[in-house]
């Protein structure tokens, strides 16, 4: 079963596509494909359908969402007799299991990708780093699950997801950095440092770029618009780590903008 969770919910058994249109089911499909292989228990798929309001029909209720799901896959298989639903969505004792192959989930091949992009970064391996990281982050078609209804754990991993992203795109501008591609990034993270006015990380890639680029002084407006954000909305001054690159800047100092001791 092919998969994708990294913008709206889709999911296709030899290409029949097996996503429910009610909310719930797609819920559990959700939660079911992002645990791909591994048993999800029933009090997880209790807790993120009902949260802690728990109805005394839920265990019957479940049942029926989970027939609705083998239902579809049954349809897709339809040419295929000696596959069988159940083989798919698999009960297991305290829960259920959906069968995926490797890649078979764009989740896990984004996670797959990103860790051995994280691995390459770690050697000083840039230019592999910015090729893999870049192939993770093209899986994205935009926020996870965004057009599935999420409860508690749902949330959770959606959370986990988008910051994962976040976490991947940071490292692969700083590998593309580290190649020398400053100006190639530039209006990148002109976009990111707008997206998010309070993220230290992106403000301090651009100020780098910029500084590189012989934008200096638009380095200086890049600090100034985030310091500006952080004590208008939180009270707070940049950390030490951004102030010591705002000064570098200050006093012209190229090594220490461009080659920072501290870059992850």
């Amino acid at each position: 079963m092919e998969i994708k969770v990294l913008g709206s919910l889709a999911a296709h058994e030899r290409g029949v596509p097996v996503v429910p249109t009610a909310a719930k089911p797609r819920q559990l499909l959700a939660l079911l494909a992002l645990h791909g292989d591994r048993v999800v228990t029933v009090p997880t798929l209790m807790e993120e359908i009902w949260g802690e309001n728990v109805p005394r029909s839920a265990s019957t209720t479940l049942q029926t969402y989970i027939l609705q799901l083998r239902r579809k896959i049954a349809a897709a298989l339809v040419d295929e007799p000696a596959m069988d639903a159940k083989d798919v969505l698999v009960t297991r004792l305290g829960g259920y299991l959906l069968r995926v192959q490797p890649g078979q989930v764009d989740a896990h091949e984004f996670e797959r990708l990103a860790d051995h992009g994280r691995a390459a970064y770690d050697v000083a391996d840039y230019r592999t780093a910015s090729d893999l990281l870049r192939r993770a982050l093209g899986l994205w078609q935009g926020p996870a699950l965004v057009d599935v209804p999420a409860g508690s754990v749902l949330e959770l991993e959606v959370l986990r997801l988008n910051e994962e992203r976040t976490t991947a795109l940071e490292r692969r501008i700083e590998s593309d950095l580290r190649l020398g591609r400053h100006a190639e990034v530039v209006p990148e993270l002109r976009v990111l440092a707008a997206r998010h006015p309070l993220h230290e990380g992106f403000c301090a890639q651009l100020m780098r770029a910029l500084h590189h680029t012989g934008g200096s002084w638009r380095a200086l407006e890049a600090y100034q618009r985030l310091r500006g954000s952080l004590v208008r909305e939180l009270g707070l001054e940049p950390s030490a780590a951004l102030r010591g690159l705002h000064q570098a800047v200050l006093s012209g100092d190229p090594d220490r903008v461009l080659h920072p001791a501290t870059a992850d």
